[in-house]
């Protein structure tokens, strides 16, 4: 979990400097600061904006005086690819921070931009520390704190488990512990985690998924339907279906390299860089975003937003296919 490095540790601090490359510890950084703000003026305005968003001038105009003196949070993502004079307007504003308004300034640690991140701690900014997890270990700790953050039990064979059948990824894992609460009363032992996430369920969600980014829907169809037929939670395919789109998005962005130089960038293993580049040929951004919110949709359904759990999942096989085939992906 993210960790508070100063002795401010009030979300409505006047600046929060989160730092570091673990995109699930920078969101929840800005939801914590974002829930605070609207706990204290339900009609807070939020505008969270990229490093390219944020021109010379942005901030001021963002931060001047307001005839209704309405609260405000300012998201800056990427501080730290800010242009020169950019950096010096959030320089010069660290200095006078205005009223009611709350900045949050999104750093990757590091070099680069470095100018500004010592200037916010300079200024006594709050600082949330959201570093890369890259040990097994701290994986661990992490599913731990996440089990008491829901205020439920889990054995450390259960932790375990979960971590070794999830993987590196902290978003899944989140998800995964989240579902688990959700859906399963008392104390959370491995038996329960082997049900939902190893063996045969495992293998027969991740076939769904495989071939949904491939473009194959007739199969990812009938694939879906034989899993549900045997008794495999619809969580643990939307779960399948979110790792795979996300490991496109995730390897499509990256850096070109040897498969064990991105699986280690990337917390997957080599074998996996191999499928996924064979997966991913041809999908766009946008497809990878269209089939995000397919997925984010389908898990809404099956945790009782819709009527029918079945129908939620088809339709989002056949998105994400579609996208896939838009992309040039398809077989």
């Amino acid at each position: 979990m993210a960790t508070r490095k100063n002795s401010t540790d009030d979300p409505l601090a006047p600046v929060t400097l989160a730092v570091g490359q673990e995109d699930l510890l920078l969101d929840r950084a800005v939801q914590q600061v974002v829930a605070a703000a609207r706990a204290a003026d339900s009609d807070t305005d939020v505008r969270d904006l990229t490093s390219d968003q944020v021109q010379p001038g942005t901030l001021a105009e963002l931060t001047s005086p307001s005839l209704f003196a309405e609260r405000k949070v300012v998201v800056v993502r990427n501080a730290q690819d800010l242009s020169a004079d950019t950096v010096k307007d959030v320089k010069a504003y660290l200095d006078a921070p205005a009223e009611e308004i709350t900045l949050v300034l999104l750093h990757a640690g590091g070099a680069k931009g470095k100018g500004l991140l010592d200037a916010a701690r300079k200024a006594g900014a709050r600082e949330v520390a959201c570093p890369k997890t890259t040990k097994p270990a701290e994986r661990l700790t992490f599913v731990r704190q996440e089990f008491r953050a829901l205020g439920r039990s889990a054995t450390p064979e259960a932790c375990q488990a979960l971590v070794d059948s999830i993987g590196s990824d902290l978003r899944e894992l989140a998800s995964a512990a989240s579902q688990l609460c959700a859906d399963v009363e008392g104390t959370i032992d491995e038996a329960i985690v082997g049900r939902y996430y190893t063996g045969r369920a495992e293998a027969s969600s991740f076939t769904v998924a495989d071939r949904a980014v491939e473009g194959r829907a007739a199969e990812a169809l009938e694939a879906l339907r034989w899993s549900l037929s045997t008794g495999v939670a619809p969580v643990m395919i939307t779960s399948a279906l979110a790792q795979g789109v996300r490991a496109i998005g995730k390897l499509s962005s990256a850096r070109g390299g040897r498969p064990a130089d991105l699986a280690r960038e990337l917390g997957m293993p080599p074998w996996k860089i191999d499928r996924v580049r064979q997966q991913m040929r041809g999908w766009t951004p946008d497809g990878v975003s269209l089939a995000l919110r397919a997925v984010a949709e389908a898990d809404a359904g099956v945790k009782g937003g819709g009527d029918d759990p079945e129908y939620a999942l088809e339709k989002a096989v056949v998105a994400i296919a579609r996208a896939a085939r838009a992309g040039g992906a398809g077989r």
